[in-house]
């Protein structure tokens, strides 16, 4: 091997964890070990790679990536090593590194374990590489025993608290509120609040120059960017604007083991909440509960597109269908026009036979005018309401309730039976009734069902220990509509507060706009509740009645011709006729759409979304 052209690589390298062992692990004994070797051994041109910091268990280090370039590049004759566990502590990985070398005829040696390729192949070699590997699992695993101490302790295992709090210069595991930050924390929510989207919050707060969070914490000389440069200390992300909406701490909770981390991965994950370990009022909460819960409604119902069309529909995430329980969806241009429609998204996936269209701002109103009824019987007649709405809740209830506590009995006792099997199948195999094959696979199939069991028998327990009392439901929802002063505009914040959920279902006459369509509107804690009406003079209903009755006659009779002309052709040629003026007509209708605001680019790209997807209904015509 040519020394005169290549270089000897002598590589360094010290983690965290070894920085505890003292002297001889540190990297300028280290550098003095190599230095010394490859003078005595007669290496002179030599190079020093160095990763300071940094865990065996990752390759991704820059002093080693540089050295596997050169490596690469074909510059390296020799690399030499204190020990094995430099190069790396995961055994497969390092086998893999000293199999590359072999083939690019690089020499390696390792002082310390006694290695050198150029002696001859050591037997004994992969085995050292499982004990450093081992070496840095144990390591690892009595590090996460310390953290899962601590944070099962009810302390902070976050080494910095999150934007809005501050270590208590008395007490590390005691978090202060930070006031500027806890204000714009504040905003933030009560934006989300009126209808603003993470995309347009993001906006606000960029446009008002609101110091994005780590630049605030990089100006109190805490956080992990105090060294880092922040070339935009304004520029908010929607990612961020997330974060704080889902952080539970703002309750003034201690979340614990949110991530999680394998001892050979670089970078934590995220874990399921059903995994994380929370302590309540452990310090100042920022948020209150029946806000935080209000924002987390509004964000799982509204899907929002940063795309100019503005801010949602206040029932967006409200509306299902009564058919097939699918989401109603808003669309933003009916036959052309400016004209926001919600209808069923399982109709254009072909799962519901009917689209459910439904007017949006006439379902707003039909809303409003409910609750404005609602709120009149409440004021003038509170006791019959109270009554009225605990004999709704229970009917509501106890049909469910029954079910869920039969199905709830039904898996206990199939539970204990199964309990049983198991102890019978294994005395049988003791007694060699039952082969063994046979019995680890019946052993097999009961444990899985008791463990389903007992997932559905939490839930089913969850459920009945939610049957609440329907007079303190009632009393909670006559508390909150009197805070309200009138109905006639209603904001997102005040149908997610008001509204639990709204079924839709088909219209009586479909193609007709003005055909009846029943929707049920489910309050926020009592459901489904229609006030009882007052009593009506018998001849004025009965007029009424007639009246009404008439009219739907006519419509039905004008629907039914409308069929006929659609079975003999007729309605067909007269389409064929009214085309050119139909065309005409959208023609004006587009040119004036960007002056009415809206997009002309996305109008076109929802309008083609809206032709590919939607399928003709039964009864509809142009007019």
């Amino acid at each position: 091997m040519d020394r005169n052209t290549k270089f000897t690589a002598l590589y360094e390298r010290l983690s965290h964890d070894n920085e505890l062992q003292g002297d001889s692990f540190s990297i300028i004994h280290q550098k003095e070990l190599l230095t010394e070797y490859s003078r005595s051994h007669g290496f002179l041109n030599v190079r020093h790679f160095t990763d300071d910091g940094i865990s065996g268990t990752r390759f991704d280090r820059p002093g080693f990536l540089q050295l596997m370039k050169e490596v690469e590049a074909g510059h390296v004759s020799c690399i030499c090593v204190k020990d094995l566990s430099r190069l790396g502590r995961d055994y497969l990985k390092v086998g893999q590194i000293m199999e590359m070398l072999r083939q690019k005829g690089v020499r390696l040696i390792a002082i310390n374990d006694g290695v050198d390729t150029e002696q001859g192949e050591d037997e004994f070699m992969p085995f050292r590489n499982l004990l450093n590997e081992f070496y840095a699992r144990d390591t690892s695993k009595k590090i996460k025993s310390v953290f899962q101490a601590k944070g099962r302790a009810g302390k902070h295992v976050a080494s910095n608290p999150p934007y809005g709090y501050l270590k208590d210069p008395e007490d590390n595991n005691h978090w202060l509120v930070d006031e500027e930050a806890a204000a714009v924390i504040r905003y933030i929510f009560q934006l989300t609040l009126k209808g603003y989207g993470p995309y347009q919050i993001s906006t606000i707060l960029e446009d008002s120059k609101v110091d994005i969070p780590a630049y605030h914490q990089q100006k109190l000389g805490i956080g992990l960017f105090q060294t880092r440069e922040l070339k935009y200390p304004y520029r908010w992300s929607s990612s961020t604007v997330v974060g704080i909406l889902n952080h539970r701490e703002y309750l003034g909770h201690t979340v614990n083991f949110k991530t999680a981390k394998h001892f050979k991965d670089s970078h934590s994950h995220y874990v399921g909440a059903s995994q994380w370990v929370v302590f309540e009022d452990t310090q100042e909460p920022i948020i209150d509960q029946d806000t935080f819960d209000r924002v987390q409604k509004i964000r799982s119902n509204v899907k929002r597109w940063p795309n100019g069309w503005g801010p949602a529909h206040p029932l967006t995430g409200l509306l299902f269908c009564a058919d097939c329980g699918g989401k109603l969806y808003e669309h933003r241009i009916d036959n052309n026009r400016p004209v926001s429609k919600f209808g069923c998204g399982n109709y254009t996936r072909k799962k519901c036979p009917s689209g459910h269209r439904i007017d949006a701002a006439t379902l707003l109103n039909r809303v409003g005018q409910a609750l404005a009824t609602l709120q009149t019987f409440i004021q003038e007649q509170p006791d019959a309401f109270l009554q009225s709405a605990q004999e709704a809740i229970s009917s509501q209830q106890s049909s469910d309730i029954k079910q869920q506590r039969r199905r709830l009995q039904e898996c206990h006792q199939r539970r204990d039976e199964l309990e049983k099997l198991i102890c019978r199948i294994y005395e049988d195999n003791i007694l060699g009734k039952l082969p063994d094959k046979r019995y680890e696979l019946l052993n097999h199939q009961y444990e899985a069902e008791i463990t389903a069991l007992e997932t559905e028998c939490g839930k089913l327990q969850e459920l009945v220990d939610s049957y609440v009392d329907g007079g303190a439901n009632a009393r909670k929802f006559m508390a909150l509509i009197a805070r309200y002063d009138n109905f006639d505009s209603l904001s997102i914040a005040d149908c997610n507060e008001l509204i639990d959920h709204i079924n839709v279902h088909e219209k009586e006459y479909k193609g007709r706009p003005q055909s009846p369509q029943q929707v049920d509107i489910y309050f926020r804690y009592i459901g489904l509740f229609i006030p009882p009406e007052e009593p009506v003079d018998p001849e004025v209903a009965a007029a009424q009645e007639e009246k009404r009755r008439k009219i739907e006659a006519k419509k039905k009779r004008l629907h039914q011709n409308y069929l006929k002309r659609k079975a003999n052709g007729k309605q067909a040629e007269y389409e064929r006729r009214y085309e050119p003026r139909r065309q005409a007509r959208m023609r004006e209708l587009k040119a004036a759409l960007p002056q009415r605001g809206i997009p002309l680019a996305d109008f076109q790209k929802q309008q083609a979304a809206l032709m590919t997807a939607k399928a003709p209904q039964e009864g509809e015509v142009t007019p």
